[in-house]
């Protein structure tokens, strides 16, 4: 079974992409803030980043930036959410591998998570 983490601080979206992708044989983490996410047990990696953009404590992007950067997160794919702006994919290696825009289509959101975490397979 494939691992999401989910960064997201709304709890009706983070329910929402739980049961979604729960349904879909997904193991899903939630995490509400950059500090509750930077707490994690380490030492578990999963196949795919799920992170809001505008968080209470910080930036999706920043985290993103961070677990492109980590040699031991770097290959992990980074989805990114937001409601407030529209993302460009760009060259940068410390980038996210996807965007999704809020409110999200849920066909949407299964086809990009299929589609990343088969990049871990």
């Amino acid at each position: 079974m494939k691992t999401v983490f989910i960064l997201e601080d709304e709890v009706g979206i983070q329910e929402v992409l739980e049961l979604l992708l729960s349904s879909q044989n997904y193991n899903v983490v939630t995490f509400s803030t950059v500090k509750e996410f930077n707490c994690r047990e380490m030492a578990v990696q999963p196949d795919l980043f799920m992170l809001d953009v505008m968080l209470p404590d910080g930036l999706g992007t920043e985290v993103c930036r961070e677990l492109k950067c980590d040699p031991i997160t770097s290959k992990v794919p980074v989805l990114l959410m937001s409601a407030h702006a529209k993302i460009i994919k760009t060259d940068d290696p410390h980038s996210a591998d996807d965007f999704m825009s809020k409110p999200f289509d849920i066909n949407d959101v299964i086809s990009k998570v299929d589609k990343l975490t088969a990049l871990q397979a």
